[in-house]
């Protein structure tokens, strides 16, 4: 390859495994700069194939292994169950309740009698005495029992609501973590193509000093760039790391790479319902904090009728055998067999205020879950605003920022014809691939927020379940399938 077409091959942006084959032939050539291979390696880290080869993990994949995995979401499953036995530990109480007591003693009894000339006389006996008692009771009316059975019903809705926050929290917490995995890798070959990019600049500006018609300037503006660059890719695959790190705990296994998905195949419609107080109506019936909230503030407000009820009579139906021998001390040899049937009637008369003071007590802590409610409420009309807003703007700033990157391709297209046509310098040319990268990477960044945006949105209002990441993975899938 002539010299000439060398450098214009540089200027055009040709890659570096170009260059670097022309320099092979050139009679004049460097040795290639170790920054080519440097740019080839951590494109190579940033896609991955330097890992040890693993099966590339999809989104719904990761979002079923982290609903299996994930220790939070285990612990508030475990959670969960222990609450839901509140409730059968509340009927129990409604229920009969059988109890059955057996004894045994051997007994060793001295006694002192007085004989018919009045005088002391010891006698020592030993025998064994024994009893059995079976007791059936059955509750005919306790309130504080009946009241307790509908708060329990209420703590397990609570529990059951605290569970779905879980879940939706975690669809949030694995959506985050995969798609900003997927925008670090994104930008970590961005910037990679961008190295080679700048590489053969270096390459080019070397080339044109050494036959006289470039500039030290020129040079050294095109090391700095790449410099940076470098420093970037270093950052961009740490952040690969970091995203791969995280996605790990949540799946809990080791993960090798990402199933690709096509960002730009992204849906640019609006949030269904279209509106946000409409999505704020949707989520004070379905958010899980809100469940949560009310079912708190119910348990509160049955907590206040269950001390009230302290003042009422327990009435109980008892039917209890009882068999015993040798349980008279005097009459060491008797025994005798009773069976008894009867309603027994207990009723507190007076406590010295203590079911006055746990009303009061109950009476508090119920306005203070009323306040708490109302709090959240206004937090979620909030958040869902700003989740709304992120999507709806998000949305226009994605058109935006795609007119944006076609411009800068245009622009950069222009900057390469005006240097070989003598009206621009390579700085031009320099500073348009600078502007077309950040267009892409603003470009990249803004549709993963997006996705992001939705999966929060739909979270707080209780809606992310599998069928969403399944819906969402095949509408982004690539055309090849891969």
């Amino acid at each position: 390859m002539p010299y000439a077409a060398f450098v214009l091959a540089a200027t055009l942006g040709l890659t570096a495994t170009t260059i670097t084959n022309a320099q092979t032939v050139g009679s004049n050539s460097n040795p290639t700069p170790p920054a080519v291979t440097g740019a080839v390696i951590g494109a190579s880290l940033s896609s991955g194939t330097l890992m040890a080869p693993a099966r590339p993990l999809g989104l719904l994949e990761a979002w079923q292994l982290a609903f299996d995995n994930d220790p939070t979401l285990r612990s508030a499953r475990s959670a969960a169950a222990a609450e839901r036995e509140r409730l059968p530990q509340a009927k129990s109480q409604l229920l009969p309740s059988v109890q059955l007591s057996l004894s045994r003693f051997e007994n060793d009894v001295n006694r002192q009698l007085l004989d018919a000339l009045s005088n002391p006389v010891s006698a020592r006996s030993r025998y064994t005495s024994s009893n059995e008692t079976l007791t059936v009771r059955q509750t005919l009316f306790r309130m504080q029992q009946s009241v307790g059975v509908q708060q329990a019903k209420f703590q397990v809705n609570g529990a059951e609501a605290v569970l779905l926050r879980e879940v939706q929290n975690l669809a949030v917490r694995v959506a985050t973590s995969y798609f900003e995995w997927m925008q670090a890798r994104d930008q970590a070959q961005l910037l990679a193509s961008q190295g080679e990019f700048l590489q053969s600049r270096v390459i080019a500006a070397t080339r044109s000093i050494a036959g006289g018609t470039g500039t030290r300037t020129d040079l050294d503006d095109a090391q700095a760039r790449l410099d940076i660059n470098k420093a970037q890719r270093l950052e961009a695959h740490q952040a690969i790391q970091a995203k791969r790190r995280q996605l790990q705990a949540l799946v809990n296994r080791p993960v090798g790479d990402l199933v690709t998905l096509d960002a730009t195949r992204l849906s640019l419609i609006q949030p269904t319902p279209d509106t946000a107080e409409q999505w704020v109506l949707m989520a004070l019936d379905s958010s899980p904090d809100v469940l949560s909230a009310k079912a708190r503030l119910d348990a509160a407000a049955e907590e206040i009728n269950r001390t009230q009820a302290a003042h009422y009579p327990a009435i109980d139906a008892i039917v209890q055998w009882q068999r015993s021998r040798s349980e008279i001390v005097t009459q060491p040899q008797t025994g005798y067999t009773n069976t008894s049937v009867g309603v027994q009637l207990s009723m507190p008369i007076y406590n010295g205020g203590y079911i006055q003071s746990t009303v009061r007590e109950a009476a508090a802590r119920e306005q203070q879950l009323r306040e708490a409610l109302e709090t959240i409420q206004l937090d979620l009309g909030v958040r869902i605003q700003v989740e709304f807003n992120a999507v709806t703007e998000g949305i226009a700033r994605i058109q935006a920022l795609e007119v944006a990157a076609r411009s800068a391709e245009v622009a950069l297209d222009s900057a390469r014809k005006s240097v070989l046509a003598g009206t621009r310098t390579s700085l031009d040319v320099l500073n348009a691939q600078q502007l077309r990268v950040q267009a892409l990477s603003d470009l990249s960044r803004a549709r993963y927020a997006l996705l992001l945006s939705r999966i929060r949105l739909k979270a707080f209002a209780g809606q992310v379940d599998e069928e969403t990441f399944s819906q969402l993975s095949e509408s982004l899938r690539s055309p090849s399938g891969s």
